[in-house]
């Protein structure tokens, strides 16, 4: 079945559709029904992770609609994250192999670093989120130098079709891109008018990495944010210009994205919001409006994590 979307290139000459669906926050009960709807609104690269708990079902969700035959495994663009309890090379393949058994699939499209941070090392089965006694995340020995190796293997070996990073900065792209043998494909990380992500965005570019858009709404519910917050999608500014164009603001701000060469991973578990994130091929956004919205940026970076600034390799120190 065909899919209206639009592919960005990779380095390595794959294209990707520069719209895929989120799952982030999604919980098991709801992202099963929210993948299907996701592919039977014309999604067909849907975006996981191992530490978002989901995987199972979204597997269960990808066989349902292998077996309906709206889809066909080689239609389908998959991402997901190796966990920063496993950055040790050893662990790689292995917590691969978990990702994929839970997914009921034979390979991925795409497998990122989810974090330059490394924890103390875990097991599948152990806390994701290692501690001590004063609740602060334990730092572990991994090099996400050596885990881009442990990636590079995966490719090798056919179990992955193309690797990248997320949530990393400038320097730290710049240590894999000393070592590579595969260069990154992508940078995952959050990106929206008040954290457009420009100078990284043009970095990354010189060196043939596509940035990746999550949290492009503005993750209003993500777990710690607070009352008095500013909202993305409420800003009187993003609505006069979506009355503009008679859209959405979560069409606007995904079309922003789109129009900048970004892939984007807007996430929702409602239907009617799902295929209205992906009904955004029928306008374009002036350049005026382009470049309106990147006056916005305020640094406004919601998904900071804060609470891992004493990490060594912590990725928001620097200026980006």
């Amino acid at each position: 079945m065909a899919s209206k979307n639009q592919f960005v290139t990779l380095n390595n000459g794959v294209k990707y559709p520069i719209l895929g669906y989120g799952t982030w926050k999604s919980k098991p009960g709801e992202v099963e029904n929210g993948v299907m709807a996701a592919i039977d609104a014309g999604y067909r690269h849907i975006d996981c992770a191992l530490v978002y708990g989901n995987e199972k079902e979204i597997g269960n969700a990808l066989q349902q609609k292998f077996a309906e035959g709206v889809v066909k495994r080689e239609d389908l663009y998959i991402t997901s994250k190796l966990w920063n309890t496993f950055h040790q090379p050893d662990y790689v393949e292995a917590v691969l192999k978990q990702t994929l058994s839970d997914l009921q699939i034979s390979y991925l499209d795409l497998y990122l670093i989810h974090w330059p941070m490394a924890f103390k090392e875990g097991t599948l089965q152990g806390d994701l989120f290692p501690k001590d006694e004063k609740d602060v995340t334990i730092e572990g020995e991994g090099s996400y130098v050596e885990t881009w190796k442990g990636l590079e293997k995966l490719v090798e070996k056919g179990l992955v079709k193309s690797i990248g990073v997320s949530n990393f900065n400038k320097k730290q792209i710049e240590d894999i891109l000393k070592v590579a043998k595969i260069k990154p494909v992508t940078n995952q990380v959050e990106c929206h008018p008040y954290l457009n992500q420009k100078k990284l965005k043009e970095f990354c570019e010189q060196h043939g990495i596509v940035l990746t858009a999550y949290s492009p709404l503005g993750s209003p519910d993500r777990p710690w944010a607070k009352p008095d917050d500013p909202l993305l999608l409420e800003d009187p500014k993003i609505a006069a210009i979506a009355d503009k164009y008679k859209k959405t603001p979560a069409q606007v701000l995904i079309k922003y994205q789109i129009q900048r060469g970004i892939i984007v991973i807007p996430k929702s578990v409602t239907k009617s919001r799902i295929e209205s994130n992906f009904d955004i091929w029928d306008f374009e956004l002036a350049q005026a409006d382009i470049d309106l919205i990147d006056s916005f940026d305020c640094n406004g970076r919601v998904c900071h994590l804060n609470w891992n600034k004493h990490f060594k390799d912590y990725p928001f120190n620097d200026e980006f």
